[in-house]
């Protein structure tokens, strides 16, 4: 099945040109079905890059997905058009009062500052309360993986010697963990971060599991034993160039950045970087999407708040 998308949304022509089945607004209607309500809080600076990026990882399942964009309205982006924002775009207002059957929250470029110095902590402060009782399963990614750690258990971030920033191996620490089903021993992941979370600090909580982590960046991937919040430390979803993307900038501006760890052959700037992330990506998303949204969301979404929801994720957790 496809991913519904606004008419004239970017994302539209680009994945339309890679294969990838994308449906209008405008034939979704004549369809007789109750897709995924997924909701994205798209705090990256490059909005419409990372729209198509989720866009293309939520797409290639057999799931009907209808997504909807959402955008701080206490931060004025510089990087977007206000047109952009205003075409396709809604504000936590538009949205508060209703359900979802999942939602992704992406990084931001704001990890050297304390959580609360960041402008709109508050608005985000009050989205992830919001999503208690409001969203079915919420993935947390790079930063905002962080900053949901913090906001709901108290673990925080610290830096890290060096920017974690290129392509770095993986491997799956709980192996019944549905959401790394059909994962290879090792797997690989985009990582671009200036800090980390402590493993011995995520333990303590009774209430987390760690499923995934490597070697050489530490915890990848966390969830609650009912799959209600997921928190993944890399960015999964980049596409090929987004790491060059960022190293010309930081080199640019005179940062004077390491090259990206096992990102170019042979560590060539002048090569084209090898894709070898995207397969257990769309994995990724894919098993979110199935496991932890589309086998355990209520059909009726208002009952996302209800007891019966509870024991759904009672259940899942107990498969686990």
């Amino acid at each position: 099945m496809p991913i519904k998308l606004p008419n004239e949304l970017p994302a539209v022509s680009v994945l339309e040109k890679e294969n990838i089945f994308v449906m209008t607004e405008r034939r979704a209607i004549t369809q007789d079905i109750r897709p995924l309500k997924i909701l994205i809080l798209n705090l990256m600076p490059t909005k419409v890059d990372t729209e198509t990026q989720l866009s293309r990882v939520l797409g290639n399942t057999p799931l009907q997905v209808e997504i909807e964009l959402l955008h701080t309205k206490t931060h004025k982006s510089k990087h977007v058009s206000e047109e952009h924002l205003l075409s396709f775009y809604k504000t936590f207002d538009d949205v508060k009062e209703r359900y979802f059957d999942g939602m992704i929250i992406t990084g931001a470029p704001v990890e050297h500052m304390p959580f609360e110095e960041v402008g709109y902590w508050p608005e985000l402060a009050e989205i992830l309360e919001w999503t208690k009782t409001h969203v079915h399963s919420t993935l947390h990614i790079c930063w905002a993986a962080q900053a949901g750690m913090y906001y709901h258990y108290g673990i925080d971030k610290h830096p890290t010697e060096e920017k974690f920033s290129g392509i770095y191996p993986h491997h799956v620490d709980y192996k019944r963990s549905i959401l790394f089903r059909g994962f290879d021993d090792v797997f690989y992941v985009p990582q671009s971060r200036h800090t980390t979370v402590y493993r011995e600090e995520i333990e303590r909580v009774p209430e987390l599991r760690i499923l995934a982590s490597s070697d050489i960046t530490g915890v990848y991937a966390v969830t609650t034993k009912g799959g209600k919040q997921v928190f993944i430390t890399g960015h999964s979803e980049y596409d090929a160039d987004t790491l060059e993307k960022e190293y010309l900038r930081d080199k640019k501006a005179g940062l004077n950045p390491n090259l990206p760890y096992n990102y170019y052959p042979n560590d060539d700037e002048t090569q084209r970087p090898v894709i070898t992330w995207r397969a257990h990506s769309t994995l990724l998303f894919t098993n979110w999407l199935n496991y932890f949204v589309y086998q355990t969301t209520p059909y009726d979404i208002d009952k996302i708040s209800t007891t019966q929801e509870k024991e759904i994720h009672d259940s899942l957790r107990a498969s686990e």
